[in-house]
């Protein structure tokens, strides 16, 4: 149960106290809403519509239905279209298809790392020399 305080504080931002709120052990509440408030609704680096499309994409991958349904709702309320809620299921699937894959086939962390490296190298170059920048 989260503090009087953080009850009203969470009533203002949402309208009400969601039952999952309630539902976190009581060393927790206050702490977990604050995450929320902070990092997840409040002002950071990324848009608040970026924020949900990797919040739905994640929960995608995790195949949580309650924050996929979360997520997708933030989505739409931050005015992402259907075909951006697809691509980033679809990013995230690709991400899970891979990494099982490299995973499963026990890749060297270090040779892949290397690789990245260099790939990202190339793709620097190519954007460079198309820009006319080198």
């Amino acid at each position: 149960m989260v503090s009087t305080d953080t009850q009203s504080e969470i009533e203002e931002y949402l309208g009400r106290v969601p039952s999952w709120i309630e539902a976190l052990p009581e060393p927790a509440a206050d702490h977990s809403w604050r995450l929320v408030r902070d990092f997840e609704l409040g002002e950071t680096e990324l848009e608040q519509r970026e924020k949900a499309l990797i919040g739905l994409g994640a929960a995608a991958a995790l195949q949580c239905p309650y924050c996929v349904h979360f997520h997708k709702a933030e989505a739409k309320l931050e005015d992402a279209t259907d075909e951006q809620l697809s691509e980033a299921v679809g990013i995230a699937s690709g991400v899970r298809y891979f990494s099982t894959v490299l995973h499963g086939a026990e890749v060297d962390h270090e040779e892949f790392a290397a690789e990245t490296e260099e790939i990202v190298d190339h793709v620097r170059d190519q954007r460079a020399a198309a820009s006319g920048d080198d």
